[in-house]
């Protein structure tokens, strides 16, 4: 097996309020992490200067002074979309509540609560959990507030109930909802309809256009090994930029050898709607581009993945070359403790694709992106350990 020596990295984070500067400084805390674990050395430089996307350089060696050894290059260019999250979060409480379950219409009248649950029925609970419980809380205010006339009182006591059941909604629902990112989700929700529907030429379409142009020198670098990384629904917004990228120069990635791994990926989130023709289409140019390896990394128990669901075949190219499963557990990644303290906190397993592990295992992302061994190893479960 050839070692890495140069690599290009192009990662695409998931749907977190983290900029750039706040990603690459989650890369530095994991690649130490697994450092310690493997027991190499890592050096992540500072973020190059009006570099778009971010840019910064990791430098890994097998730490051995004196004696022959491996030592890998890799330019990391980290492709955010914090831009957009925020825009999806901003506005008042009332308004993102209203954005959010027109939303959740949207998604259910385009079939895709209907395909949540067909191909991943956990994914399905996911997708219902923040709007049940909102409804529920929306109810139960509303009942707070006619509570008195429901008793037979005079209307005249809403004067109180009224007030009581919006301080109930505020001060009890909304702090104890956070808890669960539940206007997060919401966002998130509406994110996953723009990017199915593409109908935001204004705002999400001239965004992904515009990622697609600065990303594109990222591929005029010398390397080994081209790694596309993407988490959660950053694999939804890689699909459209490597697909833009492939529909404007159909030849971009040949002689390269390219990697495109998605980790937790939510490319259904968003393709299964009906109207997502364009992000099915642009799925099928990336598995059917010979120079691309699809590695789709899931976790059994992740809920918020589609966990063995063949997803280029589920977007309609049942003849393309499928994407290479790769199934992990978190829990063989963490000491028992550890794992003990976050496995009820979904959106927290959910996160440990793109985080540090606490012991060896068959699959780290560090290594996978910064690594001497060709990301395309992680394939393969016996391939879990340095090279000497």
């Amino acid at each position: 097996m050839k070692l890495i020596e140069k690599r290009v990295v192009l990662h695409f984070p998931g749907f977190e309020p983290l900029d750039g500067v706040a990603h690459r400084a989650r890369y530095e805390r994991s690649a130490r992490q697994s450092a310690a674990v493997w027991g190499y050395s890592v050096e992540t430089g500072t973020s190059e200067t009006g570099s778009d996307p971010l840019s910064f350089e990791v430098t890994t060696n097998s730490g051995a002074e004196g004696s022959p050894g491996w030592r890998t290059k890799s330019r990391v260019h980290m492709a955010d979309h914090d831009t957009l999250v925020r825009r999806l979060r901003s506005g008042s409480t009332p308004s993102q509540i209203i954005a959010g379950f027109r939303s959740f219409a949207q998604i259910v009248r385009e079939g895709g609560m209907r395909g949540y649950f067909r191909h991943a029925w956990r994914f399905g609970l996911f997708f219902l959990f923040p709007f049940l419980l909102t409804a529920l809380a929306i109810a139960l205010t509303a009942q707070i507030a006619v509570l008195p006339y429901a008793l037979g009182f005079s209307p005249w006591h809403m004067l109180w109930s009224g007030p009581l059941a919006c301080c109930f909604f505020v001060f009890a629902f909304l702090p104890f909802a956070e808890r669960f990112h539940t206007l997060h989700l919401f966002a998130d929700w509406k994110m996953a309809v723009a990017l199915g529907r593409m109908d935001r030429a204004g705002d999400f379409n001239h965004w992904l256009e515009d990622r697609a142009t600065a990303v594109r020198k990222a591929f005029d670098e010398e390397a080994d090994e081209y790694v596309i990384s993407s988490h959660s629904m950053g694999s939804s917004v890689a699909a459209h930029v490597i697909g833009i990228l492939l529909e404007r120069e159909p030849e971009i990635f040949n002689g390269k050898r390219v990697v495109f791994a998605t980790l937790g990926s939510a490319i259904l989130q968003c393709a299964l709607l009906s109207s997502a023709t364009l992000l099915r289409a642009r799925v099928g140019l990336i598995a059917r581009c010979p120079a691309i390896s699809w590695l789709d990394v899931q976790c059994l128990t992740d809920s918020i993945n589609f966990y063995k669901v063949p997803v280029v075949a589920v977007c309609g190219h049942a003849d393309a070359p499928p994407a290479k499963m790769i199934l992990i557990r978190v829990k063989q990644m963490l000491t028992r403790e550890h794992y003990r303290k976050i496995r009820k906190d979904q959106l927290r397993v959910h996160r440990q694709y793109v985080l540090g592990p606490d012991m060896k295992g068959a699959f780290d992302f560090t290594l996978m992106t910064s690594g001497p061994m060709p990301a395309s190893v992680f394939a393969y479960a016996e391939q879990d350990k340095l090279p000497a």
